[in-house]
This record gives structure tokens, C-alpha cells and sequence, in this order.
């Protein structure tokens, strides 16, 4: 379904720091994202992910599309804008992922889009 919430994303200064952080708040268990570079979290209901650099950053949230390049397209066509930051685009990323993509609405409001990999 388009538009349900897909994932989330934390970002923090220290990838290990922030796992022991909300695992021990949570109990959510952590696996090593692709490259050794962060971690993708197993919660009750959404699927998400840590990585680091980010300090103090907000959660990014992410929303379910069919087709990434359409739904870019599609923002782009209502005044909405795309983030050029690169959210791992990899063969290896994109197979147990998906693909992301960072937005702006058309009043400035940061969103996230996701295409679930193929087969989810």
C-alpha cells in the first residue's frame, strides 16, 4: 500500500553508542548494515535503521511507494523538493533494503520516500 509508514532512520554520532543506547531501552536487536557501516533494527512493527555522523539529528521518516522514481516525480510535479545526499543506492543495500529517497514538501517539511526491495 502506498503511503503507510515503511521505515525509520536515527541518526546519531556513534552507531555503537546509540545501539547499546535503544537496545537497552527497547530491546530491539541490531544487525550490521551493508559495509560494516551502521545497523538495521528489528522493532515489533516497523522495520528500521542507525547510522552515524549524524549528531542530534531528528528520525527520518520514511513512506511506502510502489515506484520510487514515479513518487519522485510525483513530489517534484506538486513543489516538492528531493535531498541529493546519497542513501546507498548499492546492489547489495538496494537487495535487502530498498531503495530512499529525502524530500521537502512543498512548505519545506522533511519526509522520507521508500521502495521496499523486490518480493516485500
Amino acid at each position: 500500500m502506498s503511503g503507510e509508514l515503511s521505515f525509520f532512520e536515527l541518526g546519531v554520532a556513534n552507531t555503537e553508542q546509540g545501539r547499546k543506547f535503544y537496545s537497552a531501552l527497547f530491546g530491539w536487536e541490531f544487525e550490521s548494515g551493508p559495509g560494516g557501516s551502521g545497523y538495521s533494527i528489528a522493532t515489533p512493527n516497523v522495520p528500521g535503521g542507525i547510522h552515524g555522523g549524524d549528531e542530534g539529528a531528528g528520525p527520518y521518516v520514511f513512506f511506502r511507494v510502489p515506484d520510487l522514481d514515479a513518487a519522485v516525480e510525483h513530489v517534484l510535479a506538486l513543489g516538492g523538493t528531493i535531498d541529493a545526499v546519497d542513501l546507498g543506492d548499492d546492489p547489495e543495500s538496494v537487495a535487502k533494503f530498498g531503495r530512499f529517497k529525502l524530500c521537502h514538501d512543498d512548505q519545506g517539511s522533511a519526509f522520507g520516500l521508500h521502495e521496499p526491495p523486490s518480493g516485500n
